[in-house]
């Protein structure tokens, strides 16, 4: 198969080195698009077994420095919708919100809802559900402190999700940010992720790192 211009020049990185995260992070920004802001995502890749509910990992963490990304939330509830709105809030509603969210009407990227809404949410759980934006008490998006959750999510909050094989993928910042803040918060998440390592999970926990930026190839990183 043909490479494209973009892979040809990729070929001059060394994909089998193990780099430091801000080595990693400085030899993938000459290759980052001039067009966009290109989010530096990381994959880590856990020993963990997925199908077992107590190694099922999946959490919220707020990056210290936030996401460089604008971030939609919606809040659904009847009795803090002032509390919503003030905390900034994009899009506040009770069951009129349900059914414009039935009619396909998703215009936002985080979804907090108050305890008393949660029955009524069932109606939408299809449409959010496999979009990953039905609210789940244990992450805190179910809870009737909405405005702290708003400001929260707004903060550059990332949901972080063992998916098939136990990878954990997550964008961790646009690549305009400065090395060392893009590395503080690559730490945090790996930091997080040892933090929670599941008692059952025996032997190398984090088997191997990776990051790349939105449109780069994957380099081999540290998570020591």
């Amino acid at each position: 198969m043909k490479q494209t211009k973009k892979q040809q020049t990729w070929a001059n990185l060394d994909k089998e080195k193990v780099y430091t995260i801000a080595d990693a992070i400085e030899a993938l920004r000459p290759y980052c698009s001039k067009k966009f802001d290109e989010t530096l995502e990381i994959a880590v890749r856990l020993g963990i077994d997925v199908t077992k509910n107590d190694q099922n990992i999946r959490g919220m963490l707020t990056l210290p420095n936030g996401t460089g990304k604008t971030v939609r939330v919606a809040v659904f509830t009847i009795n803090n919708q002032d509390d919503a709105k003030k905390a900034g809030a994009d899009v506040v509603g009770g069951e009129d919100l349900i059914e414009q969210v039935a009619a396909g009407n998703v215009n936002f990227d985080r979804v907090i809802a108050t305890p008393d809404m949660m029955p009524k949410m069932s109606k939408v759980a299809r449409v959010l559900g496999p979009k990953g934006l039905m609210p789940n008490p244990k992450l805190g998006t179910v809870t009737n402190n909405v405005a702290e959750a708003v400001k929260i999510a707004k903060a550059g909050q990332i949901e972080y999700r063992a998916e098939k094989n136990g990878i954990v993928h997550a964008g961790l910042g646009k690549m305009s940010f400065a090395t060392d803040k893009l590395v503080e918060n690559v730490n945090a998440l790996i930091e997080q992720l040892k933090k929670i390592k599941p008692a059952s999970s025996k032997g190398q926990y984090i088997l191997a790192c990776s990051i790349a930026t939105t449109q780069g190839p994957g380099l081999k990183v540290e998570a020591k």
